[in-house]
């Protein structure tokens, strides 16, 4: 069934609880180029899940993006933002394309997504990176690389740093300046969800500064080696960021929980991917404080495929898993996912963006295909 539109009625955020037969409340960006397939995939799965759990979502769906800019000429128009900040949660598909390329900065689909974050207070934007069972083939990085698997979580502060500090061109366009700042308190929660992360997983912390040569870094480590004694049991080091790019392709296995700053972690995030040879499989979440949080693949929108029907919907199915776990409360629902997803990639079914077959018997498989086999393991 594809996302169903209604309107948004003025209430608070739906709070995670365990009762069953609650309703959650999800908004729904599908966004520009293959944003609205893989959304629309994802809500196939989301109305499985809800007949599970034994609960309703109820989803409004909003222009965001590109197509916002098309209809209204802003990329977050006024409604959106209200839908949002009703919602829940938000699921995002992916925005921009060369069709908006040539707008300027401050109007270009992008962004809309600066000011969603900011305006839903969205600090910490979790990606996970993880590689496992048939997908450790398809890997460019080294077998001895790899090994059996890589499990890490990239946690890029989200809300502050040189995208959001004060901007400056010279009337002869021959200088420009970006303010890079930082308060101690936008370090400190950031690091927080960090900390509190790696006690759920492996008890091990990476800060990423470039503390050597710029004083928003120093204070970036200041303020973590300040908090660190609240975490007795989690261990933490800290690397200059050129350091951590090469460590992250020479031995990503010595990785748990990596925390940076916003320029440091959008960059190191994306070539923390590179582990997977195709965006189309990485997830993430950007978290508010409370319950709140957008969803999105890591992917862009692909207008070279869209309409295609050959999209990999996994990055966005296993965003919404990473909403259940965040955003509703739903851990078992959303292991239930993630453990679908994995069956099916050992089946070796694969979309056109993972290249390598599984053993000889790799099939590819379209968008809706996958999502279909992906719902019978659930089943």
């Amino acid at each position: 069934m594809s996302a169903t539109a209604t309107s948004a009625a003025a209430a608070s955020a739906a709070a995670p609880a365990s009762a069953s037969g609650r309703a959650c409340k999800i908004a729904l960006l599908p966004g520009d180029g293959i944003g609205p397939e893989v959304v629309a995939e994802t809500v196939r799965l989301l109305d499985r899940v809800s007949a599970r759990a034994g609960v309703t979502f109820k989803y409004s769906e909003s222009l965001f993006g590109g197509c916002a800019i098309d209809a209204t000429g802003v990329p977050l128009p006024p409604e959106t933002l209200k839908a949002c900040q009703e919602a829940g949660a938000v699921l995002l598909g992916a925005v921009g394309g060369h069709k908006w390329d040539n707008l300027p900065g401050n109007q270009r689909p992008e962004r809309g997504l600066l000011d969603l974050r900011k305006a839903l207070g969205l600090f910490a934007n979790l990606r996970p990176i993880r590689l496992r069972g048939s997908l450790v083939q398809g890997s460019p990085l080294r077998e001895r690389v790899v090994g059996d698997g890589i499990d890490l979580v990239i946690i890029r502060e989200l809300t502050g740093g040189a995208y959001y500090g004060a901007k400056r061109r010279s009337d002869d366009r021959l200088y420009a300046e970006d303010v890079t700042a930082y308060s101690a308190a936008e370090v400190d929660r950031v690091a927080r969800v960090a900390f509190r992360l790696a006690q759920r997983r492996n008890q091990k912390v990476t800060s990423v500064d470039k503390a050597n040569v710029l004083e928003t870094s120093r204070l970036w480590r200041e303020t973590i080696e300040k908090l660190a004694p609240e975490f007795p049991g989690v261990t933490l080091d800290h690397l200059y960021v050129d350091n951590c790019a090469m460590q992250l392709v020479a031995n990503p296995r010595r990785f748990d929980v990596v925390v940076t700053e916003n320029l440091f972690g959008d960059i190191l995030s994306d070539l923390g991917g590179v582990v997977f040879g195709s965006l189309g499989m990485l997830p993430s979440a950007s978290l508010a404080e409370g319950s709140k949080g957008l969803y999105e693949p890591v992917h862009g929108s692909a207008p070279d495929i869209a309409g295609q029907g050959i999209a990999n919907p996994i990055g966005t199915i296993v965003s919404a898993a990473m909403m259940l776990r965040f955003s509703f409360e739903l851990e078992d629902e959303a292991r239930a996912i993630e453990a679908a997803v994995d069956r099916v990639l050992d089946s070796g079914l694969r979309t056109k963006d993972l290249v390598l077959p599984v053993g000889g018997s790799g099939r590819v498989a379209g968008t809706r295909e996958m999502t279909d086999a992906i719902l019978k393991e659930l089943a």
